[in-house]
């Protein structure tokens, strides 16, 4: 009797188990290639699906191709059995977790038990059956040799080596099926990252070449000229301390390929913390890497993409190569990343491989939250020594990483070994401060309405809200209009903005925007004066980052302000309740008669005692993450894990000028909350998000968010055409 792993595809054949199992070892096996581990991902890959071998399950096809249905029979037992005699451990998982993701070890005990007691019979058929055509299934290859070695250095190799081969089977086992039932052939992609570094210094020539010249281009160019120089050095851990406006964007690129060229390495991944940056990255590295058309090689991958979209960046390349990043070029999102890297679904883990014989490059670096760093530290620790890759930490305000335990015997190698003196050059901003004494909010409003082009920078969404709302009533027409900008304002209007924005500035045309941080990390914007609620250093640099960015005013002017509480008990720049201990070292080492915020040196100071006092290293979840991957309790890591607290929701609303859109967006709710599938449905209704407080939906704004399903909500509130979704914040605080 013939085997079959799958049902018959539209040609009317089905995938032979057999073609299906080595099939899925090739891919495997040359996707383990990129870390050592060829072997035993080839093995792995080899006896994943052995368990469908039974009669039963092969019977159970055939009735599911009939009537439709799912086959229902597991069949992960058999090969994680043969997995655990090869003596692969904990990589046995692998197998059983390819369909469910990643279990933990006492999980992997118990199933290993039960294949020997209750479900024995059926697992020896299995084996039985299929080792008559493919008897290679009997012969495991064991663990690599290297990984006893590592594992004296690090006890946590064995976890990432686990995710590795668990992500190059998945994928292999996902393509080798893809192939099958589309009739399609699934190469990987041609073209390596090595192979694009001359074609990015030519197209930067030629941008540079159409460009009007710069006061800052003679420092750009040294960031440039730097980076290329560092590129060839060994692979590890590097730094590009840069201020903003520096180029640190192109010169990350261009270390990444350079860099790849000269280790034969296959992909630069760029991983922001925001997803407006994202696209504005991804619009810069696409503008240098594909203009010469061709196949596409830069794939941005955020949850904002809407890869079906007309005009999308790729089209139906870039949607399958979001699967598993098969992509020379890859622009993500640093939550994107890091749940690749922490999960335990397959789905959320298949692209992890990739990473292997990679660069990473994390920008706007300072933007790792405190509360992950041990994990997030020591997990790229893990991948640079063991697994080929080599990490870029890039930041105008460099954190003391190298400070904390995970890094602390590991040499860093700095792009600018001296930079400080660029910070001096590229000091285009005079900074002054405005708290003694303190504005009132509506002082601040009237200074800001009359001045001509001018940027606010607030602490929270109801600060900006209110701020704005006075800037309008206050700014004379001639002096331009007044902007918002703010996580309760939907995506799409935030974009629409951000774009309004920059045409202004380009235009050197008068425009007052209020905004939250979201302008702070890498938005290109560029006004002669900023002002800034009281933050922690970094982020009032990031926000100094958007004044004379080009550096064509001798010095640009930043106002970082406090605000008069109305009763006169105080001031506050509203960012105790954003940032917590943080604030409390910042103030240690910045304020009137004190640093300013873009000294590097005491910036490593401020990070050193910021860390201390967020507890960093004593944290206790990070503690247990760190535990847990060390246990091999995979679904515990995923759990602890949270790049982002969940204190948001999603909430869906169309304002008014895309009232053209509603009815299309009233029929995806009305899907949603019939149970239709979700994903693709999810993506449509991005552009019409907007964020609230969790608490909101049984508080302030009970009966105005109505469910559709599970933690999305719909807006039948109102929307204000200026400042997005408007409630009276009595717990958000406005001084």
């Amino acid at each position: 009797m013939d085997l079959f792993g799958h049902s018959a595809n539209s040609a009317g054949q089905r995938h032979r188990l057999d073609d299906h199992l080595r099939g899925t070892e090739r891919r495997a096996r040359r996707y383990g290639s990129r870390f050592a581990a060829a072997e035993v991902a080839g093995y792995l890959g080899r006896v994943h699906d052995v368990g469908k071998g039974t009669c039963a399950w092969q019977d159970g096809l055939l009735r599911a191709e009939a009537t439709g249905s799912r086959v229902g029979i597991p069949h992960k037992h058999a090969g994680t059995l043969l997995a655990h005699r090869a003596g692969l451990g904990r990589l046995a998982g692998v197998v059983f977790g390819h369909h469910g993701g990643l279990v933990s070890r006492a999980c992997l005990r118990e199933e290993l038990r039960a294949a020997q007691s209750e479900h024995a019979a059926s697992v020896q058929e299995a084996i039985d059956r299929v080792a008559a055509v493919v008897p290679e299934i009997l012969d495991g290859p064991g663990l690599p040799g290297w990984v006893h070695d590592a594992y004296a250095q690090d006890d946590l190799v064995l976890d990432v080596l686990v995710r590795m081969v668990f992500s190059a089977v998945v994928d292999a086992d996902r393509l080798d099926t893809a192939e099958h039932l589309d009739g399609l052939p699934r190469p990987d992609h041609p073209v390596a990252a090595s192979d694009l570094a001359e074609r990015f210094e030519a197209a930067r020539q030629e941008l540079l070449a159409a460009r009007p010249p710069s006061p800052v281009d003679a420092d750009r160019d040294y960031v440039y000229d730097q980076a290329l120089a560092a590129a060839q050095g060994p692979q590890g851990f590097y730094r590009l301390p840069a201020p903003t406006g520096s180029g640190k964007t192109i010169a990350a690129g261009a270390f990444g390929l350079h860099h790849a060229r000269r280790h034969g390495l296959a992909r630069v991944i760029v991983a922001v913390p925001f997803m407006t940056v994202t696209e504005q990255n991804a619009g810069v590295y696409r503008g240098l890497l594909e203009t010469g058309g061709g196949a596409p090689v830069v794939l941005e991958h955020h949850s904002g993409v809407d890869f079906d979209a007309p005009g999308a960046p790729g089209g139906r390349w870039a949607r399958l190569a979001a699967e598993n990043w098969d992509a020379p070029f890859v622009v993500t999102t640093t939550v994107r990343l890091f749940e690749a890297l922490f999960d335990r679904r397959p789905e959320a883990m298949r692209r992890l491989h990739r990473l292997a014989g990679s660069v990473i490059v994390l920008d706007e670096v300072q933007s790792l939250p405190d509360a992950m760093l041990v994990p997030i530290l020591s997990m790229l620790r893990t991948l640079t020594e063991f697994f080929g890759v080599t990490v870029l930490l890039s930041s105008a305000t460099q954190p003391a990483f190298f400070d904390l335990a995970p890094l602390k015997e590991v040499a860093a190698r700095d792009v600018i070994a001296e930079p400080k003196p660029l910070y001096e050059r590229l000091a285009r901003v005079s900074y002054t401060w405005w708290s003694d004494p303190a504005p009132t909010v509506e002082e601040l409003a009237r200074t800001v309405a009359q001045r001509p082009s001018v940027l606010t920078v607030c602490n929270t969404t109801a600060q900006a809200q209110r701020i704005h709302e006075l800037v309008a009533a206050h700014r004379p027409q001639e002096r331009g209009p007044v902007l918002h900008l703010s996580t309760r304002m939907v995506a799409r209007h935030r974009k629409d903005t951000i774009e309004e924005v920059i045409e202004l500035n380009r235009t050197q045309s008068q425009v007052a925007v209020i905004s939250t941080q979201l302008v702070e990390a890498g938005v290109d914007l560029d006004f002669p004066e900023v002002y800034r609620a009281y933050a922690t250093a970094e982020a009032m640099q990031q926000a100094a980052g958007r004044c004379n960015r080009s550096g064509r005013l001798e010095r640009g002017r930043v106002v970082i302000f406090h605000l008069a509480a109305p009763d006169g008990t105080g001031a506050s720049g509203g960012g105790e309740f954003v940032y917590g201990a943080a604030l409390g070292a910042t103030r240690l080492f910045f304020g009137p008669g004190k640093a300013r915020p873009d000294d590097p040196e005491v910036l490593h100071a401020y990070y050193t005692e910021r860390f201390k006092q967020t507890n960093v290293e004593g944290r206790d979840t990070a503690a247990l993450i760190q535990q847990a991957r060390r246990e091999g309790d995979f679904p515990r890591v995923a759990e602890l894990f949270e790049m982002i607290p969940e204190t948001t929701v999603p909430v869906v609303c169309v304002p008014k000028r895309y009232a053209h859109d509603r009815e299309r967006i009233a029929g995806i709710l009305h899907r949603l909350r019939n149970g239709a599938a979700s994903a693709h449905l999810l993506r449509d209704l991005r552009p019409y998000m907007a964020t609230l407080p969790r608490g909101y939906a049984t508080g302030k704004a009970a009966g105005l968010m109505v469910p559709v399903v599970g933690d999305l909500y719909e807006w039948i509130g109102d929307y204000d055409e200026h400042r997005g979704i408007e409630i009276a914040d009595t717990k958000e605080y406005v001084f």
